[in-house]
């Protein structure tokens, strides 16, 4: 009987990539599922991401995740976006097909089936830390889903600014910009806290992002997209303060089953993906 030795390739380009664990989640997904596709977790530098665009062209790709800091600068490498990332502005999936590659963002997607689990998005007045690809997924999802106001906080003004327009332009939530020159004192109203920063982030475990503490009431959810550790500092010290909390590996896994249902159009299993990276220990 023949054998087919050519495995299908789907991967990840970030910069950096060592801390990413999607591969192990994902090649995990693809033996449960009888499948022999591959992903590679690979570090591309932001002056070769052309590049490595192109070699996906070449080398016939499935499709591939784009992480920190390419969900923006991918964009012009594509041939065409779906309709949510169009609106975000970012993209964290790409498919590769017969018509070119489609850039799509699951980012927001995987949060909200996450946030949903824990608290309602309609209503919501959510402070959002960092304005850069996950946060304008985030943005952008939950005001789709019926939050009322986001407030951006971030140290770039320009950017801020930004995505706090896009949220007013495309959905019925209020968006506005709160400047990160200090630590940012939460509003009484405030009932939600995303980190949608990389600050954080393995190897730099020991750092959270510069908020008073003081200000995180016991009725808030706190959520971080660091998936590595999954309880960051951050959520450590809301814990602490008796916030609900939310981790990155949940969000991390919900993009890891939407990712493989554009590439291959099966259903991947969330609890066998998770179950797989905390054997990890993360």
């Amino acid at each position: 009987m023949s054998k087919n030795f050519l495995h299908p390739l789907t991967g990840s380009f970030a910069q950096p990539a060592a801390e990413n664990p999607t591969a192990v989640m994902i090649e995990a997904a693809y033996r449960q599922m009888g499948l022999s596709w591959r992903y590679l977790n690979c570090e591309v530098f932001p002056t070769r991401l052309g590049d490595a665009v192109r070699g996906t062209r070449a080398m016939n790709w499935r499709g591939f995740n784009c992480s920190i800091p390419h969900k923006i600068a991918v964009i012009e490498h594509l041939d065409e976006l779906g309709i949510s990332a169009r609106i975000i502005g970012a993209v964290n999936t790409v498919i590769c097909g017969e018509s070119g590659l489609v850039g799509e963002n699951t980012d927001g997607k995987g949060f909200l089936h996450a946030f949903s689990k824990v608290a309602t998005p309609v209503g919501t007045h959510a402070v959002i830390l960092g304005a850069g690809g996950a946060a304008r997924a985030i943005a952008v999802e939950l005001a789709l889903a019926g939050a009322t106001k986001i407030t951006i906080v971030n140290r770039d003004r320009s950017r801020g600014d930004a995505l706090a327009n896009l949220v007013n332009q495309h959905t019925s939530a209020a968006g506005d910009y709160h400047p990160w020159d200090k630590p940012f004192r939460i509003p009484e109203e405030v009932n939600a806290v995303i980190n949608a920063t990389s600050v954080g982030l393995f190897p730099n475990v020991d750092q959270m992002p510069e908020i008073d503490l003081s200000t995180l009431r016991r009725d808030i959810v706190v959520a971080d997209v660091v998936p590595n550790p999954p309880l960051t500092r951050f959520l450590k010290s809301a814990s602490g303060r008796g916030c609900r909390i939310l981790d990155g590996l949940e969000m991390l896994v919900n993009q890891g089953v939407l990712a493989i249902k554009y590439w291959t159009g099966l259903d991947a299993d969330p609890e066998h993906m998770r179950l797989t990276l905390l054997k990890l220990g993360l």
